[in-house]
């Protein structure tokens, strides 16, 4: 029986819904504090994301509610994951929730992947905050 394998990672941004909403849905912010990609908030789209190293992933917009949620499916015909961002106003700033699903530890790439992402999507998500303070550099 496959298993299929969940990250989720939580940050407290210092900025606004509406900010982090950008940082989120704006390919020229996205770039800057994650990967360059043809995204946009609108269910149906076909995107990509450009790994570097791991190659160009497709995607495709499954849910967006403005502000609070965005979710699509990555790295479609490969890891065929689920990115799933929530964004909850707190105080002057956001709770940004991320959840990564889908990883299916029965397959190598996988497992691999899982391990690597797990590492690495709290310093990512940490980026946004530096992204958002400097949106001109």
């Amino acid at each position: 029986m496959t298993e299929h394998a969940v990250i989720r990672c939580e940050q407290y941004l210092t900025h606004p819904p509406a900010a982090v909403w950008t940082a989120l849905t704006d390919p020229g912010l996205l770039a800057r504090w994650w990967v360059p990609g043809d995204i946009k908030p609108i269910v149906g789209h076909r995107f990509t994301l450009d790994m570097g190293n791991w190659g160009v992933q497709p995607c495709e917009v499954t849910e967006v509610d403005p502000e609070r949620l965005l979710r699509y499916r990555f790295a479609e015909g490969s890891l065929d994951t689920t990115i799933t961002w929530r964004l909850e106003p707190d105080g002057q700033g956001t709770r940004l929730l991320l959840e990564h699903a889908g990883f299916d530890l029965d397959s190598p790439l996988g497992q691999h992947a899982y391990q690597g992402m797990g590492e690495g999507w709290p310093h990512v998500v940490a980026r946004i905050d530096t992204a958002l303070a400097n949106p001109a550099a």
